[in-house]
């Protein structure tokens, strides 16, 4: 990155610059490709906030079709914002407060469409996918004012129906070897250093 991005991207106004991520359950496959709705876990609620938090996240989207798995997700949330939580890790309050529930994909849209406007709609996979965009390139979209939406996949991935929806996909987390069995917590903190870590390190 040249020294001119890096002081465009020092100075940016942190309010026009716009990134939310969704945690998607359903639809999403199993390892056997037929499309599930996965469960919510608790670590998941508490690590992707905790790291959209420290990136910056706008808001944290938690997509659920299930009534018993939202009202789990209202009552840990609610624990660290209301409750006995609230007062003893007020660091916990912060990150938490940025989660929203949503019933599936339609509703997650709408939420995001902001004055008519709907944001650049962007996808994860460990697969590889047509509609590529580079992570540098994003990064550029963003720090230039474009309202991103991530998406995140549970279980095995984001089902082809979810894939319908999306706008340009990011190329697969990749280390030494092929093996890209990362959890969701784990690539999403990933994506976001990729795309919004400090760069003057």
């Amino acid at each position: 990155m040249s020294a001119d991005r890096d002081n465009a991207e020092a100075s940016a106004d942190q309010r026009s610059v716009r990134v939310d991520v969704a945690l998607v359950h359903y639809p999403v496959y199993n390892k056997n490709q037929e499309i599930i709705g996965s469960a919510v876990t608790n670590l998941d609620i508490h690590d992707i906030a905790r790291a959209g938090r420290t990136f910056g996240i706008d808001t944290f989207y938690i997509v659920t079709p299930y009534q018993d798995q939202r009202k789990m997700v209202g009552e840990i949330v609610g624990h660290w914002q209301d409750g006995y939580g609230s007062r003893y890790n007020t660091d916990r309050k912060e990150a938490l407060a940025s989660v929203v529930i949503c019933d599936d994909l339609a509703a997650l849209y709408a939420l995001t469409t902001v004055n008519n406007q709907k944001p650049l709609v962007v996808a994860t996979s460990a697969r590889v996918h047509d509609r590529l965009i580079r992570y540098g390139a994003l990064r550029e979209k963003i720090f230039q004012g474009n309202h991103v939406l991530l998406l995140f996949g549970t279980a095995w991935g984001l089902a082809e129906e979810a894939m319908a929806g999306i706008d340009v996909m990011l190329p697969p987390i990749s280390g030494f070897g092929d093996y890209r069995h990362l959890s969701v917590r784990s690539a999403v903190s990933v994506v976001l250093d990729r795309l919004l870590g400090n760069r003057e390190e």
